[in-house]
């Protein structure tokens, strides 16, 4: 069978490219960038523009059948919910009606429905009910949280997990359903090769619900770490961090996520169990133990250089802060005349120092891509210690370690550095 995959790229699109080719079908991958993807058979897409089902027409030329995987937890410039979750999708299954594509498998969401409220569910719903209304073999999934290691939601949730003290929304009674990636692409798979689930909707949820805490906990477990310590965050504060992160485009929670959460995200298990031909996986199974130390470790590695990352930006700007007035502008200057700069020289040489370690610290928390950051930094530390050790040599001797805390600090950027993927 040949397949159109659109969204082959994505964390469940690699996993369900090599399930369909290990079945033997010949999939084309439909990717915004064909050359992050391994498969060779590879064509540029993006929902975010290709609205026309003219333009969808000749790539669905000979295909049997479509999988759409295509979607966004936050909107960043042009791709929007409305774009990519609906305008997308329907010109898609416009084209597959006129090319005579007859199976269309369409990943949607779980709380897709009439009482869905964010602008996230409301535009899958949108898509859902127009390819309902189309006459295809079509099929919705609508999956609850999707786990696998590679996952972003699932890193975060391990993060969370690995925190000495865990803080919970409210007291993390918030419930969810959460599926094992390869249990939604084994179910994925039957849908396209069986059609089993045609004109259906399907809830691809674990065999039961947990709490929002239980499903940390159970998590901290399998990553063979001691008992979990919660800590409860009372909602608003929640909601006041969730508006917070909402300005930063990486961020992978905002307000919206937050109410999604609150709302719960759970179905009956029926319909995923007959599809599957078993029961999926459930939450404490989520885990290998062969995986546990690797991803335990990363779990770590995350928070803790997410907290070097973080003081070290405070750092820059406290730097800054201090240099700009709190510290003595007169022992400044008299500092600066011991390295040769006095008069306008000095003015300038110490604002304009304060400045940039502001601007440093200050896109610390801003940039997304910070390795030549990370470099700026260092050279700007090893700039600063040479000068100091030539004309304040005294400076290395001193029991508060000025210039020696530079070593330390240079090696914590270094690994800031090499870690940044």
């Amino acid at each position: 069978m040949k397949i159109f995959l659109a969204g082959a790229s994505g964390f469940i699109g690699q996993r369900l490219a090599s399930v369909l080719v290990d079945a033997g079908h010949d999939i084309v991958c439909g990717v915004r960038d064909p050359a992050r993807t391994n498969f060779p058979n590879s064509i540029a897409i993006d929902f975010a523009r290709d609205h026309q089902p003219g333009v969808w027409a000749p790539r669905l030329r000979g295909v049997d059948a479509v999988v759409n995987l295509v979607g966004i937890l936050r909107e960043r410039g042009p791709q929007t919910f409305s774009a990519v979750h609906d305008a997308g999708p329907r010109a898609l299954f416009a084209a597959c009606l006129e090319a005579n594509v007859r199976r269309v498998v369409h990943l949607s969401a779980l709380g897709a429905d009439r009482h869905a409220q964010s602008q996230y569910h409301l535009s899958k719903r949108r898509a859902d009910e127009f390819l309902a209304g189309l006459p295809l073999d079509w099929t919705i999934v609508q999956p609850s949280l999707v786990f696998g290691p590679n996952g972003s939601s699932a890193r975060l949730f391990m993060t969370l997990a690995a925190l000495p003290l865990i803080p919970l929304p409210g007291r993390g009674e918030q419930l969810v359903q959460p599926i094992h990636v390869d249990d939604l692409c084994r179910g994925l798979l039957n849908m396209v090769e069986s059609g089993a689930a045609t004109h259906r909707c399907i809830a691809a949820v674990g065999p039961a619900p947990v709490t929002f805490r239980e499903m940390l906990a159970v998590l901290r477990r399998q990553l063979g770490m001691s008992a979990a310590r919660f800590i409860a965050v009372p909602m608003p504060v929640v909601r006041l961090a969730a508006k917070a992160a909402g300005r930063f485009p990486a961020a992978l929670f905002d307000l919206e996520t937050v109410e999604m959460l609150e709302r719960g995200n759970v179905a009956p298990a029926a319909d995923i169990e007959d599809i599957l031909k078993r029961p999926p996986k459930s939450l404490r199974q989520f885990i290998a133990p062969t995986e546990a130390r690797v991803l335990a470790l990363a779990a770590k590695s995350a928070w803790l250089l997410a907290l070097l990352r973080v003081s070290i930006g405070l750092l820059w700007i406290a730097t800054g802060i201090v240099s700009l007035g709190l510290y003595p502008v007169e022992q400044s200057y008299s500092l600066l005349a011991r390295v040769g700069l006095v008069g306008p020289a000095a003015t300038v040489a110490l604002y304009g120092a304060a400045t940039l370690d502001l601007a440093l610290g200050i896109a610390v928390f801003t940039m997304r891509r910070r390795r030549w950051l990370w470099r700026a930094q260092i050279a700007l530390i090893i700039t600063y210690s040479a000068i100091i050790a030539w004309a304040l040599p005294e400076l290395w001797l001193h029991p508060f370690g000025p210039l020696l805390k530079n070593i330390p600090l240079l090696a914590a950027i270094a690994a800031l550095h090499e870690l940044e993927r």
